[in-house]
C-alpha cells in the first residue's frame, strides 16, 4: 500500500510540475520517484505470490491509473483557468501527500501488538521525516503554499511516527 500511495502522490506532483510555471524541480524528483516506485512494484509483482501479485495489480490500476486519469479529467473539466487548475491540483497533491507519509501508521498497530519494531524500519522512519523538512524548505523559499502546507502535516505526521516507535 505506501509503494502504490507514494506512486500516486508523485504521480500527482509530476502533473502539478507540469502544470506549474518553474518547477523544474518538481518534475524531475518526481520522474525519478516513479521510475523507484515503478521499480519497487514491478519486484512485488515479479516476486510476489500469486494473490499478492493480483491486489497489487488491481490497486495500481485503480489508485495510480485510475486516480491520475479522474484527477485530470475533474481538473481539466471543472478548472478552465489556468491560476485555478494550479491551485486544485496543489490541494489534490497535499492530500494524497499526506496519504504517503500516513500509509506506514497503518503497521503501527502490528508494532503496537507485538512490542516490535521490524514491522517498521527506523530507517524508513527517519527518511519519512527528513523528506518533508526539505520539501517544507523548497516550499518556503519558491513561496508554493501547497508544497509547504503538505510537507508541514507530514513533518508532524512523521513525527509522531517517530515517537511511537521509541516508546515502544
Amino acid at each position: 500500500i505506501p509503494y502504490v500511495v507514494a506512486l500516486l502522490s508523485a504521480l500527482l506532483l509530476l502533473y502539478y510540475g507540469f502544470i506549474k510555471t518553474n518547477a523544474t524541480l518538481i518534475i524531475t524528483i518526481n520522474c525519478i520517484g516513479c521510475v523507484i516506485e515503478v521499480s519497487y512494484l514491478s519486484m512485488c509483482i515479479i516476486y510476489a505470490p500469486r494473490k499478492q501479485k493480483i491486489s497489487t495489480l488491481v490497486m495500481i490500476l485503480i489508485a495510480d491509473i485510475g486516480g491520475l486519469a479522474l484527477t485530470m479529467l475533474i481538473i481539466i473539466t471543472f478548472a478552465v483557468k489556468a491560476i485555478n487548475r494550479v491551485h486544485a491540483v496543489g490541494w489534490i497533491c497535499a492530500i494524497s501527500s499526506i496519504a504517503v507519509f500516513a500509509a506506514p501508521l497503518s503497521k503501527m498497530r502490528r508494532v503496537i501488538k507485538t512490542s516490535s519494531v521490524e514491522f517498521m524500519p527506523f530507517s524508513l522512519s527517519l527518511f519519512l521525516t527528513l523528506c518533508p523538512i526539505m520539501w517544507f524548505f523548497y516550499g518556503f523559499f519558491d513561496k508554493d503554499d501547497f508544497i509547504m502546507a503538505r510537507n508541514n502535516i507530514s513533518i508532524y505526521i512523521s513525527h509522531s511516527t517517530n515517537l511511537l516507535l521509541k516508546a515502544n
